[in-house]
């Protein structure tokens, strides 16, 4: 397999296998002349909401709109502050920057998910909420994050952008806080053909906030403003493809942990690999595959030369961010995301991925870390 080219993510191998179905429904979108908000949002909806064992859910334009719509509908603004993982993608940052609150950081634990332990420490009396963001498509420690919300009358927002379908003790992840808030961006679990997202929530009356905003305030009559708001709505054709992926996603995501297991099983007791755990009581969904080497750059060097794509989730922590230097943080401050940064490597991960190509990538690995990199 050395002439391979294994990508991070191969979405046209996912397109091949449904491209009659998607053109199909790209056509009919295209001839109902309907373009945004219609019966395909709603039906996409319904059934999104639905998997997620959620009451309540609006189609959003981007992930990032689902985060800064949650935090205005919950009234969050200007002297608040809101407690986000230091390690996650910036668009859960900007979610609170947008809404004009603080962000106030937090380490990770070794599930690369919010310590909760800093997460107490950093509680103040400015603090009204707590993103907690399931990385990687591993679930945060829902319970203990919740509890401490809980004792602080905080309000817990999901980021689920990576976690379709996972699960946490049982229950949806999505479900267990106020709102959830999630990411179709093409290179996710469930992926739209551009930009979407969305917000589910059980809290009728954050729901029904929430539908105003996003529509420029609108409730039922197109020109009665109940409040100013935004336009953060879904289109059509992205909602009728997403329905098309939706209808795959628990195939998909079973394909996803397979692939996952095996990496696990070939790359188990290789000297200088750290597998991903999963915690007890979590169904991680494999957004990604990241492992820990600490000659990272050599290896990530050593698969780009056998044709082998690898990516870095995330490479700097947000409290080292040009964008976040006005919070004054220096080196030190969050010890666990600092050394993960500059070991972590995602390597390929897509349902459509073979398990001979997963063994060639184990084997390269194995090769590197005993000396027989060529």
């Amino acid at each position: 397999m050395t002439s391979t080219k294994i990508a991070l993510v191969d979405l046209k191998r996912q397109y091949q296998g449904i491209a009659q179905e998607l053109e199909a429904e790209a056509l009919a979108v295209l001839r109902s002349c309907n373009y945004v908000s219609g019966e395909r949002v709603s039906s996409f909806m319904k059934d999104f909401v639905q998997i997620h064992e959620a009451l309540f859910g609006i189609g959003l334009s981007t992930g990032t709109d689902a985060l800064h719509l949650a935090l205005w509908a919950l009234d969050i603004h200007h002297g608040d502050e809101v407690i986000v993982p230091v390690n996650t993608y910036i668009a859960t940052a900007e979610g609170v920057s947008l809404s004009g609150a603080s962000v106030v950081f937090v380490d990770h634990d070794e599930y690369y998910n919010m310590d909760v332990q800093d997460l107490a420490r950093k509680i103040t009396s400015r603090t009204k909420a707590v993103i907690a963001v399931h990385l990687y498509g591993q679930p945060a420690q829902l319970d203990a994050i919740r509890q401490v919300c809980d004792a602080h009358s905080l309000v817990l927002i999901e980021d689920c952008a990576q976690a379709h379908l996972a699960r946490y003790q049982g229950h949806s992840v999505g479900s267990v806080g106020r709102v959830g808030c999630f990411s179709f961006y093409p290179g996710k679990n469930l992926g739209a053909c551009g930009e979407a997202g969305a917000v589910i929530t059980n809290d009728n009356a954050l729901h029904e906030r929430m539908r105003r905003i996003h529509q420029h305030g609108v409730t039922d009559n197109k020109y009665h403003h109940w409040e100013p708001g935004h336009n953060y709505r879904m289109e059509e054709l992205q909602a009728a493809l997403l329905h098309v992926k939706l209808r795959r996603l628990q195939d998909w995501t079973t394909k996803r942990q397979a692939n996952a297991h095996l990496y696990n099983e070939l790359l188990h007791n290789v000297t200088g690999v750290q597998c991903p755990r999963e915690r007890e009581g979590t169904e991680c969904v494999y957004h990604l595959y990241v492992i820990k080497c600490q000659q990272r750059e050599a290896l990530a060097a050593h698969l780009n030369a056998k044709g082998i794509a690898t990516g870095l989730h995330y490479p700097t922590p947000l409290h080292r961010q040009p964008a976040y230097a006005s919070l004054g943080h220096k080196t030190g401050d969050f010890p666990m995301a600092e050394r993960c940064a500059s070991q972590i490597l995602s390597l390929p991960m897509f349902p459509e991925l073979t398990p001979e190509e997963i063994s060639f990538i184990c084997e390269e690995i194995k090769n590197f870390c005993m000396g027989r990199a060529s």
